[in-house]
């Protein structure tokens, strides 16, 4: 670990901090460019051959960045598809991001440092940087944004410059440090340890988008949201935003253990896959035999049919997510795990006046209003384990293999969980811990 690094981990004031200097490399998870082809005919692409664990060089810092020593980073499903270079290799994101400007073209390289999560401590600003200073507690909002774009000021994901940080950008928060827009950052959450904040940011963000933003389907007391994949990472902010929200959460899980932690979570009504007739990645034969026993069950749990569903799944469920929706209702999509090309019976959609709403990511603004409802404990982190950085490609397989509850947490800096509390009276009146 070098000198700066220690002294953060270590505490250190602002002062200290300013007058150490950077390193020139770091300690990242990434990919590389050489392992592109690694896959092709390989029907398991095992995320633990591509992701490596080594040292990348430090990138210059522009004018509206700043360099975040990373205390903790998380898995998402972003990180898996990135790592199995699908649908396309990030490379190419890179390379037609670097087209842009000098600053863009750092990113062009032979590797990818991946993570779109983070929480850490701001360690170097840029010269045009006004609000943050060093020593800073800062979490990482995935949405890079182009603030010169007139878009960008109407809604942070409608500017065509918009892109996934650590994603279609490189120096993501899979590392010992990470490059940020000032754009994407906001205040840790004091009473929250590292790894605790670096959950919410990308899963908790999209769920509030999805569901309560007037950008999403507009949630209110007393809908019936189906949730796919309830005690996942999206699932499990969308269980707590529908319960505290006033509305009645029906979660689809693969698993007993997993329907347990959704009802932790607040789920109103669980249904395990198998009940109605679904399972793997893909599609039924007939979603309309699906829908229907899916709708039955949901009928008899809450006596009517869903306002709204929460479509992350993709190809598997999507037709059955627009036949099983009401009349009149939202089906809410932000991913697609299972694939991106979706069938379904137009009938159900125009006939019945349903509305299928995309939805990506979640703009600053949407991403303050999660911190204010951690701040206030209505919403708490969907943290179930965390890794060390070195075993990244570990806990990245235990994504891909959908194998995990709630979040997978990554620790870069932090020597051990638990540490980051700032607020430990918050803490304990919250949390009882």
């Amino acid at each position: 670990m070098d000198a700066l690094a220690e002294a953060v981990v270590a505490g250190a004031a602002r002062t200290e901090l300013e007058h150490l200097p950077p390193p020139d490399r770091f300690t990242a998870a990434h990919l590389r460019a050489e392992d592109v082809d690694s896959f092709t005919g390989v029907a398991d692409k095992d995320v633990r051959k591509s992701i490596h664990i080594g040292a990348v060089p430090m990138p210059e810092l522009a004018p509206n960045e700043v360099l975040v020593a990373v205390m903790a980073s998380g898995i998402n499903y972003n990180t898996v598809w990135s790592a199995m270079f699908e649908p396309i290799p990030t490379f190419s994101f890179l390379k037609h991001f670097g087209r842009q400007d000098r600053w863009a073209a750092r990113h062009d390289q032979p590797f990818h440092v991946i993570g779109s999560d983070a929480s850490g401590v701001v360690v170097r600003t840029g010269s045009g940087v006004r609000r943050w200073q060093v020593g800073d507690h800062v979490v990482v909002s995935p949405v890079y944004v182009d603030e010169e774009d007139p878009a960008t000021h109407a809604d942070g994901m409608l500017g065509t410059g918009m892109l996934a940080w650590g994603f279609e950008t490189n120096y993501g928060g899979l590392a010992h440090y990470a490059v940020a827009r000032t754009s994407q950052l906001l205040p840790k959450p004091a009473h929250l340890t590292w790894e605790e904040a670096a959950s919410n940011p990308l899963c908790a963000g999209t769920a509030y988008r999805m569901l309560v933003s007037d950008r999403g389907a507009r949630m209110t007391q007393g809908d019936v949201v189906l949730i796919w994949g309830a005690a996942g990472g999206l699932g499990a902010y969308a269980v707590q935003l529908v319960r505290n929200g006033g509305g009645i959460a029906v979660g689809v899980v693969s698993s007993e253990q997993k329907a347990e932690y959704a009802r932790r979570l607040g789920c109103h009504h669980v249904i395990n896959r198998e009940e109605i007739g679904l399972s793997g990645s893909e599609p039924p034969a007939d979603p309309a035999v699906v829908g229907k026993r899916l709708g039955k069950l949901i009928r008899a749990a809450t006596g009517e049919d869903p306002h709204i569903v929460f479509e992350h799944v993709g190809r598997a469920t999507f037709g059955v997510s627009v036949f099983v929706v009401r009349r009149g209702g939202a089906v809410v999509t932000c991913g697609s795990s299972t694939g991106y090309q979706h069938e379904f019976d137009n009938r159900y959609l125009w006939m019945r006046l349903k509305r299928v709403i995309g939805s990506h990511g979640s703009n600053l603004h949407e991403q303050a209003a999660v911190g204010r409802l951690l701040d206030l404990g209505h919403l708490t982190p969907a943290l179930t384990e965390t890794y060390p950085l070195t075993d990244t490609a570990e806990a990245a397989r235990l994504v891909q293999n959908n194998a995990h509850l709630g979040k997978v947490g990554v620790l870069a800096l932090a020597p051990g969980p638990g540490l980051g509390v700032v607020d430990a009276e918050r803490r304990e009146r919250l949390t009882g811990m």
